[in-house]
Parts: structure tokens; sequence; C-alpha cells
């Protein structure tokens, strides 16, 4: 009996992992100050990764750079819509070696390592912002955070010839639109709600790539060139259903922070009006303290946050409440940065 070719047929392919393909498509940029070397088997994912994070101002932190790795993978489609279940796919990158469907997106990464692989299906990258915000940026974010010991807030941060103010409160308070408001007045824009603090030296860094505004703060805004680009801005809807511009601020020529900000002052946003009082009330320490951990619980729960809270009680504190206009709220961090005296 003659043994055909098909029964000698290893049962495993030689390269199982891929690990050995061709090189792919490849980018390199710095962020957060690290920098990150992207690798992909789709130009498509490269070109999302570029819409995020090309042309922004690259920010050092002091001492050594760290080199990152994200390998960005999109699934086949082979078996995409049969009604069996789709079969295991074997792949590799940045040091994984990991099994996932053709239906699977996922992020894997290693702080130890420097490194991520993300995974994403065909029906993932139909919804580009949602690829980018919750895979590549939730990557790029974490290694950067924990590789470098930094602590990651939820807030905006603008400044003035390299100090910086930082914003914060809770969803709806306002940060995007007074963000908004100081960048038109000439402040550096930092980041829109993700600000990363070096926890000894105080610095802040973020990325400063896009503004995302809700068309009902477009009222408060004089029917002028700011405004009409921001409506020819495309849309995006955030999980919650909430809709907001999603403004390139790069395409603008609105000053972005050349380097990190040294914080100057915590800036804590309120609901409440101001009424006939100052917007800018000075805050005593431990009410900053109930404050940070209130609006900041991942953080606080980093080991960072120990220093981190030690040195931002030394920094001046305010609550802002709110005005007629957001413009009311900009001169008050003007008169607060000196800004106004220039």
């Amino acid at each position: 009996m003659t043994r055909t070719t098909d029964s000698l047929r290893p049962d495993i392919a030689i390269d199982p992992f891929q690990e050995r393909s061709a090189p792919r498509a490849r980018r390199r940029m710095q962020i957060l100050g690290a920098q990150f070397d992207f690798e992909s088997n789709s130009r498509r994912l490269l070109r999302l990764v570029d819409a995020a994070y090309s042309r922004l101002p690259q920010h050092r932190l002091g001492g050594p750079v760290p080199t990152l790795r994200v390998r960005l993978e999109l699934a086949s489609s082979e078996h995409a819509g049969r009604a069996r279940p789709p079969p295991l796919g074997m792949l590799s990158g940045a040091g994984f070696l990991c099994g996932a469907t053709a239906r699977s997106s996922f992020a894997v990464l290693s702080p130890l390592e420097g490194s991520a692989l993300v995974v994403v299906a065909q029906e993932m990258l139909g919804n580009a912002y949602a690829t980018r915000y919750e895979l590549i940026e939730f990557a790029v974010f974490t290694l950067a955070q924990r590789v470098q010991g930094l602590v990651p807030l939820h807030a905006a941060c603008v400044g003035h010839a390299g100090r910086g103010l930082l914003l914060m409160g809770g969803s709806g308070a306002g940060k995007s639109t007074l963000a908004l408001h100081c960048l038109l007045a000439g402040f550096d824009f930092l980041s829109e709600d993700s600000t990363f603090v070096a926890a000894d030296s105080m610095r802040a860094t973020g990325v400063a790539n896009f503004l995302h505004v809700r068309a009902n703060s477009l009222r408060f805004l004089a029917r002028g060139a700011a405004a009409t680009m921001i409506r020819k801005s495309p849309v995006i809807r955030r999980r919650s259903g909430v809709e907001k511009f999603e403004v390139d601020l790069r395409r603008m020529g609105y000053p972005l922070a050349t380097a990190p900000l040294k914080l100057d002052a915590l800036i804590f946003l309120s609901k409440e009006s101001a009424g006939t009082r100052p917007l800018l009330a000075p805050l005593g320490k431990s009410r900053v303290r109930e404050y940070l951990v209130a609006s900041q619980p991942y953080a606080a729960s980093l080991s960072e946050w120990r220093a981190f809270k030690r040195n931002a009680a030394l920094l001046e504190a305010f609550e802002l409440r709110r005005g007629r206009h957001p413009q009311e709220a900009v001169a008050a961090l003007e008169d607060l940065t000196g800004r106004r005296d220039r």
C-alpha cells in the first residue's frame, strides 16, 4: 500500500504563530514621554495610529526614554459570517503568543516587557473611533503610565509659560468647554481629559490631538472661524450615546504645549453658579485631599499616589464656580497665571 503525501502532513503548521512572517509596516513615534514602535499587518490600523499621534509635540519627562512596542493585528475574516463557531487562529507579536477567533478584539499588555499586542476584528475596524479609543489608546496610555510610573488623571490641562493648570471635575462639569475657550484665548493646550503626571517633579504630559465638543457648547462661541471649523469636524458617539464633534487641534494652528507643563495649581470645576461671588474660591488642604480621592479613584489606588498627593498639597488649589459665560472662567484663570498682565 502506498502512503500518500497527505497522510504525512503534520497537524501543526511549521510556523503556527506566524513568528517568521514577512516584515510588517511600522511607525515610530514619541508619545507621553516614551518612544513607541508600532508594527502591524494592516495599513488601515497604522493609519489610525497616524490619525491619533502624528504631528504631536514630542514630550520628554527627563531621564532615559523607554522604548515600548505595540503590535497591531487585524484578524482574518476568512470564517466571518458562518453559523458555526469560528476556529481558533494563532498569532504572535510584541513577545506574546496568542490564540483568538476572527471575531475577537482584545489587547494584552506586559509593562515588564514594555510591549502590547492589540488584535482587531474586521467588524471592529468598521468603527474607527472605537478601535482607536478603546484598543489602541488603551494600550498606549497604559504602557506609558505603567512603565514610567506616571499618575493617570481624568483631567484636562492647559498652561502658560511652561506652567500648568490641572482642570478636574466629573462628567458634565465643563472641562472640555473650558479647555476649548482657554485654547481660543491663547493658553497652551496639553490634554482634554487624560493627563499623566510624574509625581516627583509634578510635570504633566498628555496627548494634544483631539478636543471633543458637544453641539450645545457652541452657543458660547461667536459665529466665527472657530465655530465653523468645529461644525465641520467629524461627529463621534460615545458608548453612553452622547455625540460630540471631534476637533483635530493639529489642523487649527492653536498653541499646543511643546513640552511637559510644571503644575502650578489644581482647579476643581463645580456645577454651582457663582452668582455674585468670585468664580475662584481657594480650597484648604483637607478639601483638596477629599476632592482628589473622590475625582480620581483609579489613580488613588496606585503606588505613585502617595507622592503625588504629598506634592499636590503644596500647590494652590481652587474651586471654580460657573459664571454666565465660559469666558468669565478663562478671565479668572488668566488673572491667576498672570496672562492678563502681559
